[in-house]
C-alpha cells in the first residue's frame, strides 16, 4: 500500500522509535520530564518565544489558543476552509462558546482589507473582534506557503485594533523549507503559534505551542483542566526532538515529489485543474465525464493507493516520508490509467 492519503500516516523510522530506550523521563505535570522540558525549550526558541507546552495534537493547540485568547461571545476571524472551522468538530463554539467569521481568500491567503473589513465596530449588538488565526501552510489550499510580508500585514491589521493572533503551524516547516524564511520570522506578529510532529516530520504523536509565559501559564491550566496533561511524556518527546534532528531538510524531497505528481497530473486529459503546489500537497480537480473523487479513490484503493477525496470532484495527494519516487510514478500511472 502506497499511502498519500496524508503526512499523519506516516510511521515512525526504527531510529526514531529508538530514542525511547534511552530517553530520561519523569513527571511531566511536576515540569520533572528532562525530555519534555528539552523539546519545550527548543521550540520556543526555534519559534521566538518565551516559552512552550508540549500537547498531544493540533487540534488541542488551537482550541487552547482559542480559549485562552478569547472569551465566550467573542468572535475568531479565520480563512473559511480552516483546519480551525472544518475539522474540529465545532470545538470552538463547543469549548470556548465564540462565534467564526470566515474569510474567502485564493488558497485561503486573505489579505490585510478583509482583515480590516472583518473587524466590527464596539457595539453592544455585535460579537467583539477578539482573535485573528492563520494557517501556515493552507491546507485547503493546496498547501499554499503566505509570504512573510502578507503576515505581518495581516496580524498588523490585528494588533492596530487590539486583537490576539494565533498561527496555526501544522505544516510551518514545510513552509520554512519551501521559502528558506525562519520559522520564528513567520511567527513574529503571533501571540501563539504550534508545530506539529506527527505530519511530516514523522513522529506518532505530539504538538508543541508556544507563545509568551503567561500564554503558556494559562494554556498550561486548560491542558490540565481537559485532560491533555501527561506523566512520563518523554517517550513521546524523544521522537519529537528526533524529529527536529533529522526529518526537517528532508522536507524538500516531499516538496520535489509532489511538484513531479502536480506536473504529471496537469498533463492528463480529465483532470481540469491541479492548485499551484509549493510543499507537499497537492489537489486537482476532474471534468464531469470522469470518474468523481469517491469513486477514483476507492478505484486507486484497490490498486494498492490510498488518495483523498476532497469533495465531489476533487481530491488531495500528500507526499511525506513513507512514499518515494517510484511510489509517485506508480501512482499517476494508475490515475491515467483510471482517467483514460
Amino acid at each position: 500500500m502506497h499511502n498519500f492519503y496524508s503526512d499523519t500516516q506516516t510511521q515512525p523510522t526504527r531510529a526514531m522509535r529508538e530514542t525511547v530506550l534511552t530517553a530520561k523521563v519523569g513527571d511531566e505535570q511536576g515540569a520533572l520530564d528532562p525530555t519534555t522540558i528539552a523539546l519545550e525549550q527548543r521550540v520556543a526558541a526555534l519559534l521566538g518565544k518565551e516559552a512552550a507546552v508540549f500537547l498531544p495534537s493540533g487540534t488541542m493547540c488551537n482550541e487552547i489558543a482559542i480559549k485562552v485568547h478569547c472569551a465566550p461571545g467573542d468572535e475568531v476571524i479565520c480563512a473559511r476552509n480552516s483546519h480551525i472551522v472544518n475539522f474540529e468538530g465545532g470545538a470552538p463554539g463547543m469549548l470556548s462558546g465564540v462565534m467564526i467569521h470566515p474569510l474567502d481568500a485564493e488558497r485561503d491567503l486573505y489579505t490585510p482589507e478583509q482583515v480590516r473589513g472583518a473587524i466590527r465596530f464596539a457595539s453592544r449588538y455585535d460579537p467583539p473582534s477578539r482573535l485573528l488565526c492563520a494557517e501556515q501552510t493552507a491546507n485547503l489550499g493546496g498547501g499554499a506557503v503566505w509570504p512573510v510580508a502578507q503576515l505581518a500585514a495581516v496580524t498588523a491589521v490585528a494588533r492596530e485594533a487590539g486583537l490576539a493572533t494565533h498561527l496555526d503551524g501544522a505544516r510551518l516547516m514545510n513552509a520554512v523549507v519551501a521559502s528558506g524564511v525562519p520559522a520564528a520570522e513567520m511567527a513574529a506578529g503571533f501571540d501563539s503559534v504550534w508545530i506539529d510532529f506527527s505530519k511530516g516530520l514523522g513522529a506518532p504523536v505530539g504538538a508543541v505551542l508556544a507563545g509568551s509565559h503567561a500564554f503558556i501559564d494559562a494554556a498550561w491550566r486548560i491542558k490540565q483542566a481537559i485532560g491533555g496533561a501527561m506523566r512520563q511524556s518523554g517517550v513521546l518527546a524523544a521522537m519529537c526532538l528526533h524529529a527536529l534532528d533529522h526529518h526537517v531538510e528532508r522536507l524538500a524531497e516531499d516538496h520535489a515529489l509532489a511538484a513531479t505528481i502536480g506536473a504529471g497530473l496537469a498533463q492528463m486529459p480529465g483532470v481540469t485543474g491541479v492548485l499551484p503546489v509549493e510543499t507537499n500537497i497537492v489537489i486537482f480537480d476532474m471534468a464531469e465525464d470522469r470518474p468523481d473523487a469517491a469513486s477514483l479513490a476507492a478505484a486507486l484503493l484497490t490498486r494498492g493507493f490510498r488518495v483523498s477525496p476532497f469533495g465531489p470532484r476533487r481530491v488531495r495527494i500528500v507526499t511525506h516520508l513513507d512514499v518515494d519516487a517510484a511510489a509517485g510514478d506508480a501512482l499517476l500511472a494508475a490515475v491515467g490509467e483510471l482517467l483514460g
